[in-house]
């Protein structure tokens, strides 16, 4: 594989696009294929078999474009799926949980605490994963797991500083205030755009984790590890050295849809302050099969 080739990156809709950011802030210099399923969102309804027939299509199509890495932005793909996602395509898989999980074992480390929060959706809770991970890495530390399933509808309806956010997290969040946690895990890809809601409600002194930038902190050691980090001065950079830095969602990433584009461009400009320059709607299915629609 050669370093110049893209990142593959993949949700189950518009989540994925905070992990998105956490990468291309992280990496400036590298380029991104992101792939949101629109059209089979949510993944937290469905069974373990459609997850994994969902996630190695979706995995599939990436792999098909070029890509040098994938990183399985979803929870729930990343909680049920990433074996068969491995199984199935030839470049390094990174998902979600397990840096989230190292991040905030690393932070209650550090700060002498016994107890880590996560909220996520309830399918990711249901999973255990986060709480697994964890335990996997300390098993004396405490996990307490809340489902936040109303914190995706805010964060997608651009209601993320409004008082119905700070009502809805003052009562998912009460218990985690009452029991001295030292860190909390945004187990969602929409979570970090409630992050400061969050905050205020859980107190400055519980530090949120970020399981995007988690991931992204991943990627780059194993980038820089395997030779696969991409730098600028390539041939394409020595033509623009007096271009200002990359944007969010430029013509150098091109993010595919399977449905709703128009709504996703609307979102990802909530999320993101811009919309996809490159933005396609596909239909992807029988696992490697790819038809664009017209």
């Amino acid at each position: 594989m050669h370093p110049d080739l893209p990142i593959g990156i993949f949700d189950s809709g518009v989540g994925g696009l905070t992990v998105y950011r956490a990468l291309h802030e992280k990496l400036p210099d590298e380029h991104f294929v992101y792939l949101g399923d629109t059209a089979r969102v949510p993944y937290g309804t469905k069974s373990l078999a459609t997850v994994e027939r969902y996630a190695v299509e979706n995995a599939r199509f990436l792999a098909a474009h070029g890509i040098k890495l994938l990183v399985v932005a979803c929870n729930t793909a990343s909680a049920l799926a990433l074996p068969a996602i491995r199984e199935n395509v030839r470049v390094p898989v990174v998902g979600v949980i397990e840096p989230g999980a190292r991040a905030a074992v690393a932070k209650v480390t550090e700060r002498d605490r016994s107890s880590v929060g996560v909220i996520a959706t309830e399918a990711t809770v249901k999973s255990g994963a986060y709480r697994r991970a964890i335990k996997s890495l300390a098993a004396s530390v405490e996990v307490i797991e809340r489902a936040c399933p109303l914190f995706v509808a805010l964060a997608e309806e651009g209601w993320a500083e409004t008082d119905v956010a700070h009502a809805v997290a003052a009562e998912y969040l009460q218990d985690l205030q009452n029991n001295r946690v030292g860190a909390l895990v945004l187990g969602c890809t929409h979570y970090p755009i409630l992050r400061r809601v969050i905050q205020e409600t859980v107190g400055a002194d519980v530090q949120l984790i970020d399981s995007g930038e988690a991931t992204a902190a991943s990627v780059a050691e194993l980038l820089e590890r395997e030779g696969l980090k991409r730098t600028s001065g390539r041939e394409e950079d020595s033509l623009h050295s007096d271009a200002p830095p990359r944007r969010l969602c430029d013509d150098l990433d091109h993010f595919y849809v399977t449905d709703a584009a128009e709504r996703f461009a609307r979102v990802a400009e909530r999320f993101l302050g811009s919309a996809p320059s490159v933005l396609e709607a596909v239909e992807v299915w029988g696992h490697d099969e790819l038809h664009a629609k017209k």
